[in-house]
């Protein structure tokens, strides 16, 4: 869906909730009715809940601007992640929730500007939001990172991703999830996790492995090696289990 489209359809179902319940009502005039476009709403939404007493809202909101506008495809990447929200989570009833409520898409969604940060030699800062990410939202993601769009973190909760790891398009990854390093590599150390994936809570894939595409990893098993596109893997250490039901091969 265009960005547009999604503003539009944020900002009616914030009115009504506003409308709704008369106590967050000055919370959701703040939050998205007294904003002229999703990137302004995005960038106060991150910036108020990332500050401290060292930096304001509005410094943090400028950065946050300047990344966006520099990029406009980010802008189009956020409503992406903010449907796959909605289509994958039953709990999700509003397109509004996610930027209002979720943690995990806020977390994913400050990445996005350290990631930028990171790659325009502005390290310092860029760790800054990371620091902040972890304390404010519980999840630990490295600027230097790259995650895709499309891509769904919920609950959120101790996710931590590491700084080599690779998260491509439409992968769901669920609270407790370790993207992490094996300590005995340097360089690129940590997994690649290709389109589709289904990574279950408390999952923890270690070193340079791959998941393929649409692979899915059960809750709590320790993954070593490389997964199979379309397979199912489970326990400690993970082992193929089944198929993905999601998997279609290529022909």
């Amino acid at each position: 869906m265009e960005v547009e489209s999604i503003w539009k359809i944020i900002r009616e179902e914030t009115q009504k909730r506003a409308e709704a319940e008369p106590v967050l009502a000055s919370f959701f005039h703040m939050s998205v009715l007294e904003h002229d476009s999703f990137l302004s709403a995005v960038a106060s939404q991150l910036a108020n809940d990332l500050s401290n007493s060292s930096i304001q809202p509005l410094m943090i909101r400028n950065v946050i601007r300047e990344s966006l506008e520099a990029n406009p495809d980010m802008l189009s990447d956020i409503s992406f992640d903010l449907t796959a929200v909605k289509d994958r989570d039953p709990a999700c009833k509003y397109y509004s929730t996610p930027l209002l409520f979720y943690k995990g898409f806020k977390a994913l969604q400050s990445h996005k500007v350290s990631n930028w940060l990171w790659f325009h030699e502005r390290h310092s800062l860029a760790l800054f939001f990371q620091s902040r990410t972890s304390e404010v939202y519980g999840v630990d993601i490295h600027p230097a990172a790259s995650i895709g769009r499309g891509v769904m973190i919920d609950h959120g909760t101790s996710v931590v991703i590491g700084e080599t790891a690779v998260v491509e398009d439409d992968v769901s990854i669920f609270q407790g999830v370790t993207l992490g390093g094996t300590g005995k590599e340097v360089g690129d150390r940590h997994p690649k996790v290709r389109k589709g994936v289904l990574l279950s809570s408390s999952s923890t894939i270690l070193g340079n492995v791959e998941i393929g595409e649409y692979a899915k990893v059960a809750a709590g098993s320790v993954v070593l090696t490389d997964v199979s596109p379309g397979k199912t893997v489970a326990g400690v250490p993970a082992v193929e289990v089944g198929d993905s039901s999601k998997y279609v091969p290529e022909d």
